[in-house]
């Protein structure tokens, strides 16, 4: 099971980008005069704050598909999905943070991009165990009725 995951980690550690939506917060607070622990003060600073959040609540959920994936699909083809989802989350929180309709795009983006990861993690996960565990490829077998 020892594969060499090196791009599974490079962007793992390139996610660590989302801590740059907790310094936006910051230094929303400061810009707005918003003290801990108060959150709802300007729509500006809630705006910046429930980027956050969302960002903070997604983040679990793709770092898992994207292990999935990238470890039991394809590391090369979740490696650019991974990429395209950091970037459309980006866009989501910037525009989000300028005004709430901007946010539209890059979320749809990002929620498909995980969507998507959380397919592929999910069935080429499923397919390991039971080629594993049952001896039983559904892939081989698809491939032997194509």
């Amino acid at each position: 099971m020892t594969r060499n995951s090196i791009l599974l980690a490079a962007v793992s550690v390139l996610s660590a980008y989302h801590s740059y939506f907790a310094f936006q917060v910051g230094k929303a607070r400061l810009k707005y005069k918003v003290t801990p622990p108060a959150v709802t003060r300007l729509p500006e600073f809630g705006r910046v704050f429930c980027a956050q959040q969302n960002s903070v609540e997604f983040y679990p959920i793709f770092m898992v598909a994207f292990w999935m994936a990238g470890w039991y699909f394809n590391q090369v083809f979740t490696t650019f999905l991974a990429l395209v989802y950091i970037y459309a989350h980006r866009q989501y929180f910037c525009g989000y943070s300028e005004d709430a309709k901007k946010r539209i795009t890059g979320f749809w983006l990002s929620l498909r991009i995980l969507a998507v990861l959380i397919i592929l993690g999910t069935l080429s996960t499923a397919n390991s165990f039971l080629d594993e565990y049952l001896d039983l490829s559904i892939v081989k077998k698809l491939r032997q009725h194509l």
